[in-house]
């Protein structure tokens, strides 16, 4: 394994998560799946303060997010910020009749980089949510070379239901709350409207919260069934 790669690997290993399936080389470019990022937050315990709108328009969302890491001892926490920009035809394409969710793609792209950045990879790997700009050049051209990474387009089709749903999971401090949120009648609704690999990711994202919150992992998928 390549020096760079196995420091990566010696990093993931710590939250629980192994370097095959999770990271990929384009072009040289190392390149990790957003998911997998949103579980080392929840391992690591990395919380998020209420984003920042820097720049609305129409096709355009420049997003200002600053992240927390606990440190082992009181007064150690870790703190970062970064920008999650994302313009329709510039450095987020889409294709079709597509919708364009500038503002959840920019919330995605600076809390990846905020995780990257408390987690010590960043300048190691970029996250999949970086595609466009890959595509556009900076820093490498992309072309999916893995099965699961699929077609680049893909990883634009986030909903806002599903933005929605996960910064207010975010947002909720116990176990009971993150419960009650997910059998809530509304949310079931919801839920039951989005595709199903993107209804699975926000229950996913829920009992990881849970066992942020100090729920047993074994229990976690059922409260948020």
């Amino acid at each position: 394994m390549r020096t760079a790669d196995k420091q990566i690997a010696d990093i993931l290993v710590r939250y629980g998560e192994p370097f095959g399936g999770n990271v990929w080389r384009v072009q040289g470019t190392a390149v990790i799946f957003h998911r997998t990022l949103e579980r080392i937050a929840a391992q690591a315990g990395i919380h998020f303060d209420a984003p920042t709108l820097v720049r609305s328009e129409r096709d355009e969302a420049v997003i200002l997010v600053t992240g927390r890491l606990p440190g082992a001892k009181p007064g150690t926490e870790r703190v970062e910020w970064s920008i999650g920009e994302a313009l329709v035809n510039v450095n987020y394409r889409v294709s079709g009749k597509q919708a364009a969710y500038v503002y959840a793609m920019a919330e995605k792209r600076a809390k990846d980089r905020v995780i990257l950045k408390l987690i010590e990879l960043h300048g190691l790997v970029y996250s999949e949510e970086e595609a466009d700009e890959f595509r556009q050049g900076h820093p490498a051209a992309v072309h999916a070379v893995d099965d699961d990474f699929g077609d680049p387009e893909t990883f634009d089709a986030v909903t806002e239901a599903e933005a929605d749903l996960k910064r207010r999971i975010d947002a909720l401090g116990s176990i009971n709350a993150v419960t009650d949120l997910m059998l809530d009648t509304e949310t079931q609704r919801t839920l039951g409207q989005m595709p199903p690999g993107t209804r699975d990711e926000v229950r996913d994202y829920a009992k990881a919260r849970l066992v942020a919150l100090g729920w047993p992992p074994k229990k976690a998928g059922r409260r948020a069934a």
